[in-house]
């Protein structure tokens, strides 16, 4: 009797999911395919990309793009991300995430606040983002599909990929107050948080954006991420954890 063939797909652990988590977090590109309305034919296009305070990946695109007019048609696509490096780009990890994309409709909380963490993880969309053919989608997670390299294939559900419970509303309110206190006043604990606890190389880092599992970092082209030691709760909890974070960096140093 022929040997059964092993099951490629491995069982999903806490790593998967922190792997996966971390790439949604750190692309800021991405290819999005759609269903192409006149043909039935897959389309592909790379388009800017941010997540939401839960993980929802976030597209800007323009309403005269092809890529628009399909998924207005027929919402279903999906968005692979995945930075790859010198070497092989088969060896380095990526996710593919199967979506159902909405349009967030303008002079709406949750428009405002996704447009406004899209700019702050890609500054050079201010350009375009209020002009009135450009909107921005939410992805929203059914299922992905994670390649961490040879031999690592995960399947993961919606509930391994977003943050709920109302310590994402409670952070996005303070979001952008913290962001815009830390970028201004506090550069220095900003570099200690990327090297110390990200182990990011150095550079001119700045905050783009806080959610209760992490933080998420900037330097030109270069994006970086930090989870806190806990899970955020509440709003004072994240000047808790940079104050905190700060202060072990520091002490690290000296």
């Amino acid at each position: 009797m022929e040997e059964r063939k092993k099951d490629v797909i491995r069982e999903t652990d806490a790593e998967a999911i922190a792997l996966a988590r971390s790439l949604m977090r750190s692309a800021r590109h991405g290819a999005l395919a759609v269903i192409e309305p006149d043909t039935g034919a897959p389309l592909a296009s790379r388009v800017g990309t941010a997540t939401d305070v839960d993980g929802t990946p976030l597209i800007l695109i323009s309403g005269l793009s092809a890529h628009t007019r399909a998924i207005v048609a027929d919402p279903r696509c999906s968005l692979l991300v995945g930075e790859i490096g010198k070497g092989d780009p088969l060896a380095y990890a990526r996710i593919t995430l199967f979506c159902r994309a909405v349009r967030l409709e303008r002079g709406t909380p949750e428009q405002a606040r996704a447009e406004r963490r899209y700019v702050n993880r890609n500054p050079k969309a201010r350009l375009y983002v209020g002009l009135g053919d450009f909107a921005v989608f939410r992805l929203e997670l059914e299922r992905a599909n994670l390649n961490g390299g040879f031999g690592k294939a995960y399947l993961l559900s919606r509930d391994d990929l977003l943050l709920k419970g109302p310590a994402v509303e409670t952070i996005a309110g303070a979001e952008q107050s913290a962001l815009d206190h830390m970028n201004s006043d506090h550069r220095e604990a900003i570099a200690i948080y990327a090297s110390h606890f990200g182990r990011l190389a150095e550079g001119s880092w700045t905050l783009s954006g806080f959610d209760p599992e992490g933080m998420d970092l900037a330097a030109g082209d270069e994006t970086g991420r930090v989870l806190f030691p806990e899970m955020l709760v509440e709003a004072a909890d994240l000047r808790r954890s940079l104050v905190e974070m700060a202060r072990v960096g520091r002490e690290a140093k000296s």
